[in-house]
């Protein structure tokens, strides 16, 4: 290399860094599914990237989770570099139970952690949480686990208070205009929180956990019982767990994290109430523990999970279905001022709008991550329109579903829409 080649390479580095890559970068974007479609459901994936540059994706698979026992958590490896993803492997099973909604995530020693819920009754709010631990996660298929057990719980009476009190002021809102499904909802939702054993099951994951400072995990929980969210909190590397106080709302679940630069954390939470549908945020200054009302913002959800990321250049970005009603349009939005704005959206799915259902995708439960290299990496739920599933599985079930991945950068997202979104609903690179 010339030294007037060098100096010129390094000015165009000292450029990238001062406008935290964006800017700079040739916007690209590719996407494939990381398992033809099939019959079987397929559904709520995550992606993390190991030390070696490996991407590695969890997935639930099975006939149902809500009816049947066959469902089991699978994984998928992409080696670094290459391109193409393994034929899916087996990474949790509890026999004769649906495991469901997995997640994982690295700590700071470089353990790779999978949680997952095993569902004990084939009903949301039967819910164990279980994980396993690997520090050897390097080779091919799945990491070989060291550890495995369960993540318990014991809200207690602090938990019941922050539920009355949440609900005493929504009764003082509603100013006597409850309904009577509303009211025994409330009476529902009271007798749940003074039972121990009810505080203590039900809790599900869905968004990555969230390490701070290097020191304290947090892994965001939700119930569907309840219909609101929690965090397990521990400060000793997972030896032993804690609960934040509830995060009560009108529906608020699957909370997902960012920390602004001041240090307060802000959850993002679907929507699992009545409309306006919004995306719920609530923020906590004192690390996790204690967490302020829960409010509407202006993000629009129709009922279904999203993920927000802390890119390394400061600005936020969000995965999340851009609608008020249907999962047909898969969005990622960029914020430059910690989420007061998504000035830059990009879809990565949007079929057309119609009345016909059996016309429409469902795009969804996304996971993201940002690479050591900068890029982005999301994995989703990928449905194909129930019209445009031509074949079915030899047990008579449309092939129709699989798990779609999509590597990407922020300056494609910042770049708007080119081609259309809406013949981006058709899966590439396979």
């Amino acid at each position: 290399m010339t030294i007037h080649t060098a100096v010129a390479a390094a000015l165009a580095l000292c450029l990238t860094g001062l406008h935290g890559g964006a800017a700079q970068e040739a916007p690209f974007h590719k996407s494939t599914l990381v398992f033809p479609l099939e019959g079987w459901h397929n559904h709520s994936s995550m992606i993390v990237e190991l030390p070696n540059r490996d991407l590695l994706v969890c997935w639930f698979h099975g006939s149902g989770e809500r009816t049947a026992d066959d469902v089991v958590v699978r994984g998928a490896r992409m080696r670094g570099g290459t391109g193409a993803w393994s034929a899916p492997f087996l990474l949790a099973d509890t026999p004769g139970y649906p495991d469901t909604n997995p997640t994982m995530f690295l700590d700071p020693q470089e353990r790779l952690w999978l949680l997952w819920p095993a569902i004990l009754a084939n009903e949301w709010h039967t819910a164990l949480m279980q994980f396993k631990i690997s520090t050897r996660h390097a080779g091919e298929g799945a990491p070989e686990w060291e550890q495995q057990g369960l993540l318990l719980l014991k809200p207690g009476e602090p938990f019941q208070q922050k539920v009355e009190e949440a609900l005493k002021r929504f009764e003082r809102e509603a100013a006597g205009s409850l309904d009577e499904r509303m009211v025994e909802h409330m009476a529902s939702i009271r007798k749940q929180a003074s039972d121990k054993l009810s505080r203590r099951l039900g809790w599900m994951t869905r968004a990555h956990p969230t390490v701070l400072d290097g020191t304290r995990i947090i892994v965001p929980l939700y119930s569907d019982g309840y219909s609101f969210s929690l965090m397990a909190i521990s400060d000793d590397r997972g030896a032993t767990w804690h609960a934040s106080e509830p995060l009560v709302g009108r529906g608020n679940i699957q909370p997902t994290i960012a920390r602004r630069r001041d240090g307060t954390l802000v959850a993002y939470m679907r929507d699992n109430g009545p409309p306006p549908k919004r995306l719920h945020i609530s923020e906590s200054k004192d690390r996790g523990d204690t967490w302020s009302d829960v409010r509407d913002s202006d993000i629009p959800n129709p009922g279904t999970g999203a993920e927000v990321v802390v890119l390394r250049n400061g600005h936020w970005a969000l995965i999340y279905n851009d609608l008020e009603r249907g999962r047909y349009s898969l969005a990622v939005s960029i914020s430059e001022d910690e989420g007061a704005t998504w000035p830059h959206t990009r879809h990565l799915e949007q079929d057309p709008p119609s009345e016909d259902q059996n016309a429409l995708g469902q795009y969804h439960y996304p996971s993201l991550i940002q690479a050591a290299d900068g890029s982005l990496h999301a994995t989703y739920s990928y449905f194909l329109p129930p019209a445009r599933a031509a074949a079915k599985d030899s047990e008579g079930r449309p092939v129709r579903k699989s798990i779609k991945y999509a590597h990407f950068n922020e300056a494609w997202v910042r770049q708007g829409e080119s081609p259309p979104a809406a013949t981006a609903a058709q899966p590439t690179g396979r």
